[in-house]
């Protein structure tokens, strides 16, 4: 026979007819599984005769094809008891084709061979009962089949048949004795799977056998668990109709109220409470029901647990549902959550603290830190505090590059200069933590950074000390993620361990790893927010170190243009708390638009020129 290629196989299956018939036939069985199509990739591939004797055993061709007076013929002179290589005999054949009178016709000749199993573990009534047919499951049953018999995945008969909601066949086995509590690998009982398909009618087959009506599984999940999960509203109402615990626990003490939270099933989580569900039990991390409605922002739950959930138990918690809500953008649970009364600046207990290197306790940094814009905004416009972080949300906003956030906070009384508890700088720290985010950083300086502590050497044009590398992050911080995405690693880490340093100077970050890429263009971008600047010699050593960062340092070698020193006193004059309303002040537009940051005449590294034509 051809092999390795797909026409090469092609042409060897359309040349043999046998084999041909064999694939036509085999459509009478249903959908055949991809193990019992596995033979036919093997035959091809391992190129054996045992292989091929075997798809082309008359036997089971004709079991297939369903020619009884054929196979009659054949059991004289073929065994009816041969295993093919997967295990399979004719019986199984025959049991998974629905083939019931070739079943009838073995059984009666071998009855000894009812309960023989495959490689696999299926007996031939698990074959027959994946396949639904139910005729051949009722003959082995009555020829003495064991019901109970699983396949290696621990799945039984009756799970099969719960599995397929097929009723009849569930009867069927459960009124020949099959154990209605077997588990299957995972520690489902067909009462979880029942469940599952939101079929009652098998729920009540099942509980009338006996079945246990909380069973759990590997992880400690009831069928009435499961319900709450998935939104099965009759099988949830079957299950507490008949007494189901409604505040059972699996084993890290999560309920069906916090599953058909999780999920935002509202209809299921309103049933559990009219059945008496307990809104105030805490799953084993400490977070009750309302908590995971607001993390995954179902609005709808947060407004049907708000009333039922006690403040001091959310207290208890360290940590409000509006941080999680904060955190994960749920902007209209969140809004739900303030119209309620919940707490804008509710801090987070010192245990939660302690569990972050910047000890964060506010739901505005929350926000910030995943990202969530909108919600910090609707935080902001509700009184949320700036202040209460040990290191300014600002700060983080920074580090993460993320623009929308740095405006946000600005426009609402950031400070511009604060600084870093665990990197102390003689200029403000912000800056430190833009080195690869240009308009980040011309937003801090739109808004009153203060540039000119930048150029503030105290050696000036003198030799400079060897200077000892400051603790940068490297992404990771006592063993948890630094709060910074990990493409900006090496800048400086949000913490709140006190450093031992004196005060980093500007020229001494910008010859870290973090700053002397980009030393070019960040000292062109600060000199356009100082007047007259002498440059220290290590920053000048930095800018001699590149051909293209020559214009920068010939800015500081002659006097700045008198239209850019009028605009820097403005700028001072109008103060730092104005510059994030520069646009609300009583001004002429041209005289907005000169302050502003379109107003700058100066050519910059990679920047369009603006002429001073322009600005008329």
């Amino acid at each position: 026979m051809p092999t390795g290629t797909r026409n090469s196989t092609d042409a060897w299956v359309t040349s043999t007819p046998d084999v041909m018939m064999d694939l036509l036939q085999a459509t009478r069985c249903r959908t055949l599984p991809q193990t019992r199509l596995a033979p036919y990739r093997w035959t091809v591939q391992a190129n054996t005769e045992e292989s091929v004797s075997r798809e082309l055993d008359p036997l089971v061709l004709a079991i297939r094809r369903g020619d009884m007076t054929a196979l009659k013929e054949l059991s004289v002179s073929h065994s009816l008891t041969r295993e093919g290589q997967d295990g399979w005999t004719p019986l199984h054949e025959a049991a998974f084709c629905g083939e019931t009178e070739a079943v009838k016709m073995i059984l009666k000749a071998y009855p000894a061979s009812v309960d023989k199993r495959t490689l696999q573990e299926q007996t031939a009534l698990l074959l027959a009962s994946s396949a639904e047919h139910l005729a051949c499951v009722r003959s082995l049953l009555e020829a003495g089949a064991d019901p109970d018999i699983c396949g290696k995945n621990k799945d039984t008969p009756l799970y099969i048949a719960c599995e397929r909601e097929n009723a009849d066949m569930a009867d069927l086995l459960v009124q020949a004795g099959a154990s209605v509590n077997q588990r299957c690998a995972q520690g489902w009982t067909a009462l979880h799977q029942a469940v599952s398909r939101d079929n009652t009618a098998l729920c009540d087959t099942l509980l009338a056998a006996g079945a246990n009506l909380n069973p759990s599984n590997t992880h400690s999940i009831t069928p009435l668990i499961v319900a709450a999960q998935q939104g099965r509203l009759r099988a949830l109402g079957f299950l507490l109709g008949k007494g189901a615990d409604v505040n059972v626990e699996t084993c890290d003490g999560v309920t069906a109220l916090h599953e058909a939270s999780r999920h935002g099933h509202r209809e299921a989580a309103a049933m559990l409470l009219e059945r008496n569900a307990d809104a105030n039990k805490p799953c084993g991390s400490g977070l009750l029901p309302l908590h995971t409605a607001a993390e995954h922002g179902h609005q709808e739950i947060v407004s049907l647990l708000v009333p039922v959930t006690s403040r001091a138990r959310l207290r208890g918690s360290g940590i409000s549902p509006l941080h999680l809500a904060a955190h994960n953008n749920r902007l209209a649970a969140a809004a739900v959550l303030l119209r309620t009364g919940a707490d804008v600046n509710a801090p987070l207990s010192r245990q939660r603290c302690a569990q972050h290197p910047d000890q964060r306790t506010s739901p505005l940094y929350f926000a910030v830190d995943g990202g969530a814009t909108e919600t910090a905004a609707l935080l902001l416009r509700a009184g949320a505090s700036l202040t209460l972080d040990p290191v300014s949300p600002l700060l983080l906003a920074a580090r993460r590059g993320s623009l929308g956030a740095v405006e946000l906070l600005l426009e609402h009384g950031a400070d511009a200069n604060v600084g870093m508890p665990s990197y102390p700088t003689r200029f403000p720290g912000a800056v430190a933590l833009c080195a690869d985010g240009e308009a980040v950083l011309r937003c801090l300086l739109e808004h009153g950074c203060d540039a000119r502590a930048c150029f503030g050497c105290r050696y000036g044009p003198g030799p400079h000390p060897a200077c000892t590398p400051p603790a940068l992050s490297r992404g990771r911080e006592s063993g948890r993620l630094s709060a910074a995405p990990p493409h900006r690693s090496g800048i400086p880490a949000l913490t709140c361990k006190q450093s031992p340093a004196n005060g980093t100077q500007f020229c001494e970050w910008l010859s870290t790893s973090a700053g002397r890429d980009r030393a070019g263009p960040i000292v062109d971008l600060l000199l356009e927010y100082v007047g007259s600047v002498q440059l220290c010699a290590r920053i000048t050593e930095l800018l001699d170190s590149r051909e293209d960062w020559g214009p920068v340092r010939h800015k500081t070698l002659s006097p700045r243009p008198l239209l850019h020193l009028s605009r820097i006193r403005i700028r001072e004059q109008i103060g730092t708390h104005r510059l994030g309303s520069l646009q609300s002040l009583p001004l002429p537009d041209r005289l907005l638009h000169y302050l502003g940051p379109s107003g700058l005449q100066e050519p910059r590294l990679s920047s369009p020129t603006i002429t001073e034509s322009q600005l008329k």
